[in-house]
């Protein structure tokens, strides 16, 4: 089965809009479990414009799934997988001023730095994943490396969703080569209800999807319980 982990930043910027607890994140997240959700995904930033560090802090202590922190790993960054011990690390190479991800690493020209970090949160005990490209060359850095898992980025998927057999023919060929190497596969970024059952379907061995921004948008309209369940029964 493949899980489906909710990220929930977006509704911690609408909370840090007006400042206070409302909605309340750590709420919206056990509800997230209790509608069937199998994990929680937060991807803190430096200038904490929507999960903030204390947040990550107040999650591992209240939920019963998963919790992975995505995020570029930094000195804050490895301090806070440190002190939370989550269960995923996922490595994610943006700059500190983006406003979402926009590519996967390069997980040759960054064996050293990758490796090096990897290593250190393995010996934490912490799951590891590395967020790349459909690109098998990727995949098998990733490999080499030593993470545990790769998240595939799939934004490339999602805009050419109309030419859909064409659009997810690299994804294929990356999660042919995760499984060959014994790398768990995880994937993210843009999936919806329009494309995910798809995905899904194509895809061997997926073991995760992370999914935020569309989920919450989905929910503003269907509820929150429904859109979890309905992202949900793409998946099954």
């Amino acid at each position: 089965m493949t899980k489906l982990s909710v990220n929930i930043n977006k509704v911690a910027t609408l909370r840090n809009a007006r400042g206070g607890n409302n909605p309340n994140l750590q709420q919206v997240a056990l509800d997230c479990e209790r509608f069937g959700a199998q994990g929680i995904t937060v991807h803190p930033r430096p200038d904490q414009r929507h999960i903030r560090y204390d947040d990550v802090v107040n999650l591992k202590q209240s939920i019963s799934t998963e919790l992975n922190i995505e995020g570029y790993p930094d000195q804050k960054y490895l301090q806070l997988i440190r002190e939370t011990l989550p269960t995923q690390a996922t490595l994610v190479p943006d700059p500190p001023n983006a406003i979402t991800s926009n590519s996967g690493w390069d997980t040759i020209s960054h064996y050293h730095f990758l490796k090096d970090i990897i290593d250190e949160i393995k010996s934490l005990g912490v799951r590891t994943s590395i967020f790349v490209n459909a690109d098998v060359k990727m995949v098998e850095g990733s490999a080499n490396i030593g993470s545990d898992r790769v998240e595939l980025f799939t934004e490339p998927y999602a805009i050419n969703y109309l030419n859909k057999e064409e659009a997810i023919y690299p994804f294929i060929q990356a999660a042919k080569m995760a499984e060959t190497l014994q790398l768990g596969l995880n994937a993210g970024h843009d999936l919806n209800l329009e494309n995910l059952r798809y995905f899904k379907k194509n895809i061997p061995n997926l073991l995760e999807v992370s999914i935020g921004h569309a989920l919450i948008c989905d929910a503003l309209y269907l509820g929150l319980e429904n859109t979890v369940q309905l992202y949900l029964r793409q998946l099954a």
